[in-house]
């Protein structure tokens, strides 16, 4: 069972109004399946079937026919969908009649047109309006001569407008090396051409018909009428009247049109010798016009008239002519000149330089000027930046103020820095800066400020955009890019000799231990340079930063950046060492602030002022210590150079100066002037609170502003740190155990006394109660500064006196009884003090076997106990802080 379609649906129709065969578009649904589905269409009750064309099912093209309606609907009929319906209507003018003195159109004349671009009438050909590539195929052509062509192929041509055209000559000219392939399909080319011209053909005729058909209605009626005039009378017969006619319109037309042919024919005349006047005018008045324009700066018109002139006279053979275009090419050479000097001229902006290029791109000037801009830049910024140092050096020579050249050029032309801001300076900037941070800052502002512009030039030259579209069409663009690559070596060296000498610059202001000697005397010259402190040599760190960031941002190659990179290396090296030094040098001079005052921790101030250095150097090393990408961390190699080097290699003639002088510490309290014992002990305290609480918060400060990997300078800090407190601690243990050391054989012997033949014991010899009174003052010393230092010192004192009491006991050589019940007293008493020393000594003594000899050197030792209480409570742990001086 066949599909029943809908009827056919008109929903569209451009255009909606218009006269009696007037193209129009008809859309809709349904309209056929395809042309033999359509089978009817009206419009405004007009069959319009003839002219109709099928498009698709929802497009048909056809004409207007001459309908008796002005409006109405527009009814498709189809073999499959049945009569159509219409949603829209069209509306149909009727043309005014004209009569024969009317004015019906304007004359064209299509055998000339104006040219805008060359200012001048060109003729043209009908023929000229069918494609110069039949084919539709690239040409690919070979390298057979013209002349072989005209030998093997007399009397034809290959151009295949021409009446003696030859396929096989145009075959040959064209496409000699052309592939089958290409060939074939060049042919289905031809193929689609001539389907096209007859379909084309064939509506030709279909919009036609209602004239031809109306024509022969007419002449029908004619014939009509002339059979139903049968007179022979020539005078009276219709077909006379008819010639008689039609010979009077043709005589009035004549004379009508014959004085409008002949105004024509004259104004065509007039117009060509006003043209022909007009290029006379223009040639004569060209060589002032030019210098006129020259001086205004409107270039671009010179070049058009130039143009203008050159395509007109260039190959004229009248010698006046020849004169005046002769003085025109003299004026155009001045040009170029007067061009090239500007484009040379410095300082120049970018556009200002790409304008120059076009204007001698399109005079054709010899040579190559975008390149010899380019060398000229190139010369100008190695000057503008060798200049720069000059200036300052002159300046510390000389102490002149007044502005230089450079500052000049940097007054009067503000260059663009890329989008780069630097912050405003105050006035007095330039006398409390630093003579190298400020050169520093001005060689940043010229390599940001022109470079880039450099780099964009080349890159416009690379990319063929410095011509016009003039220059384009001339194959000015390949040339460019053809010169372009073969100077890509010849640029790349301009860019590293720029960033060689700005590196070199900055290493001879800054760096001069980096140089050779003969690139001193061209770099260097900076006599009267001062040290730069870490701050100022962190500002010029982050000004090479921010040139290296402004470069990379113009996509220059990496390799061409490397030495900034190497620069920005060094400089972060030498600001973390001259940081470094100076926190040392810091931390030394710290000592000149002690004042020698101890907390309840029995600690001066002096700890605390040294981490307070060690944190201000870190915070200050934040941006020199930043690792951008491509850098590396050189914080821990600097700070393990400082670290590990020997006494010989620092400085310490601060430190010859004996620690008794009063000199020596200028902020010592006028009322509290402290024994060179005490001092030694409140640096041992110090020592011991750098050793538990400051290293570790100075780790902490470490790892919290990202510095990680020192746990080797932690290490060799500490093992200075406990050789100075072991130094220390010997020092003052050698003034304070040597004199009750010493004291212990004259007090054991005064008055003669021999162990071999004494008295009974009645308590203690009094030379031991004299060492321990010594002992306890001792004591009450070091407990007053730091009672964690007590057990430290007391024990190394009484081992001293132990030891000694030992060796003089095996000096002797036997004991009576009461001899031995005496030394067993002052063994036995020694060892209250807790010392295992004495406790091992008592193993050399004679041995107590009488129980009455034990029972009274019991009774000794408790009677010596309760009369010595509280010298011996020194000796017991006690949580009492010492009192704060």
């Amino acid at each position: 069972m066949s599909r029943v379609r809908q009827p056919p649906l008109v929903t569209g129709i451009s255009p909606n109004e218009g006269t009696s065969w007037t193209k129009v578009t008809i859309r809709g649904e349904n309209l056929g399946t395809g042309p033999a589905d359509l089978i009817g269409l009206s419009i405004c009750g007009h069959n319009c079937l003839l002219t109709a064309e099928w498009m698709s099912a929802s497009k048909i093209v056809c004409r207007v026919g001459p309908a008796k309606d002005d409006k109405g609907e527009i009814i498709v009929t189809t073999k499959s969908g049945g009569h159509g319906t219409s949603t829209v209507s069209f509306k149909l003018l009727k043309a005014e009649k004209i009569g024969i003195l009317d004015q019906s159109a304007v004359w064209v004349d299509e055998m000339n047109y104006y040219d805008m671009r060359t200012d001048r009438y060109k003729g043209i050909s009908p023929l000229s309006l069918r494609p110069s590539n039949p084919l539709g195929i690239d040409f690919d052509k070979g390298k057979v001569p013209l002349k072989d062509l005209e030998a093997l192929f007399p009397g034809v041509s290959g151009e295949f407008t021409s009446e003696n055209f030859s396929a096989t000559w145009y075959l040959i000219e064209n496409h000699s090396v052309t592939s089958f392939d290409q060939l074939r399909m060049a042919a289905s080319n031809l193929k689609k051409q001539a389907t096209k011209k007859n379909e084309g053909s064939l509506a030709y005729v279909k919009g036609g018909l209602s004239t031809f058909f109306e024509a022969q209605d007419a002449l029908a009626a004619i014939h009509q009428r002339l059979e139903s005039d049968g007179t022979e009378r020539v005078e009276g017969s219709m077909t006379q009247r008819l010639e008689n006619v039609l010979n009077r319109a043709s005589d009035t037309a004549d004379t009508l049109f014959q004085e409008v042919l002949g105004r024509k024919d004259k104004a065509d005349s007039t117009r060509n010798a006003l043209n022909v006047l007009q290029r006379f005018k223009f040639l004569f008045n060209l060589p002032l016009n030019i210098e006129r324009n020259i001086q205004k700066g409107d270039y671009d018109v010179v070049i058009n008239d130039y143009e203008k002139a050159k395509s007109l006279f260039s190959n004229t053979e009248v010698s006046v002519f020849k004169k005046v275009y002769a003085e025109v090419e003299t004026r155009i050479g001045a040009l170029r000149s007067l061009l090239l000097d500007k484009l040379l001229e410095t300082p120049s902006t970018l556009h200002d330089q790409k304008r120059y290029i076009r204007y001698l791109s399109d005079l054709h000037a010899s040579g190559d000027p975008a390149w010899q801009c380019i060398s000229a830049q190139h010369k100008w910024i190695l000057g503008l930046m060798q200049n720069c140092k000059e200036e300052f050096i002159n300046y510390q020579r000389e102490g002149d103020p007044r502005p230089s050249a450079f500052s000049r050029i940097r007054d009067t032309a503000p260059l663009n820095k890329g989008g780069i801001l630097h912050t405003p300076r105050h006035s007095t900037w330039h006398y409390e800066t630093p003579q190298q941070v400020q050169f520093v800052e001005k060689l940043s502002d010229v390599v940001i400020g022109q470079l880039p512009n450099f780099w964009k030039l080349w890159i416009s030259y690379v990319n063929g955009s410095l011509f016009s579209e003039t220059g384009e069409k001339s194959g000015q663009v390949e040339k460019s890019k053809k010169n372009a690559r073969q100077r890509q070596n010849d640029f790349k060296k301009m860019i590293e000799e720029v960033t060689h000498l700005l590196v070199k610059l900055v290493r001879g202001a800054l760096l001069p231990s980096t140089l050779t000697e003969l690139e001193l005397r061209l770099y260097g010259g900076w006599e009267n340079k001062t040290e730069l402190t870490g701050p100022w040599l962190t500002q010029v760190i982050h000004t090479v930063r921010i040139i290296f960031e402004a470069l990379v941002a113009l996509e220059i190659p990496n390799d061409l950046l490397q030495v900034i990179q190497d620069l920005l290396l060094e400089l972060r090296h030498h600001c973390l060492l001259v940081t470094l030094h100076h926190t040392a040098d810091d931390v030394k001079r710290v000592a000149e602030k002690e004042d020698w005052v101890v907390d309840n921790e029995g600690i001066t101030s002096l700890p605390a002022q040294f981490e307070q250095c060690m944190v201000l150097m870190l915070q200050s090393l934040k941006e020199p210590m930043e690792t951008k990408p491509g850098e590396v961390n050189v914080f821990i190699n600097c700070l393990e150079q400082l670290s590990t080097k020997t006494d010989r290699d620092i400085n310490s003639s601060h430190m010859s100066v004996d620690l008794a002088s009063p000199n020596l510490f200028s902020g010592i309290q006028e009322d509290f002037c402290p024994t060179l014992e005490q001092r030694l002990l409140i640096i041992l305290s110090n020592c011991q609170y750098l050793e538990k609480h400051t290293f570790l918060n100075l780790a902490e400060h470490f790892e919290k502003h990202g510095f990680t990997g020192t746990e080797k300078i932690t290490r060799v800090t500490v093992h200075a740190v406990k050789e100075l407190d072991e130094s220390l601690f010997d020092a003052y243990i050698e003034r304070k155990s040597d004199p009750i050391v010493g004291s212990l054989e004259p007090g054991i012997y005064a008055g003669h006394f021999d162990w071999r033949d004494c008295s009974t014991p009645t308590g203690v010899r009094n030379y031991l109660k004299e060492a321990l009174v010594n002992i306890i003052t001792v004591h009450a010393e070091v407990f007053t500064v730091s009672k964690d230092l007590v057990p430290r010192v007391l024990t190394r004192i009484i081992e001293g006196v132990a030891e000694e009491m030992s060796r003089l006991m095996q000096c002797v050589s036997s004991f009576s009884k009461n001899g031995a019940i005496q030394v067993h007293t002052h063994f036995q008493f020694a060892t209250l003090s807790g010392n295992a020393s004495f406790k091992q000594a008592l193993e050399v003594l004679p041995q107590l076997h009488n129980g009455a000899d034990k029972k009274l050197l019991e009774e000794l030792l408790n009677k010596f106990k309760s009369s010595m209480q509280l010298q011996l409570t020194c000796f017991q742990p006690s949580n009492v802080q010492p009192v704060k001086r």
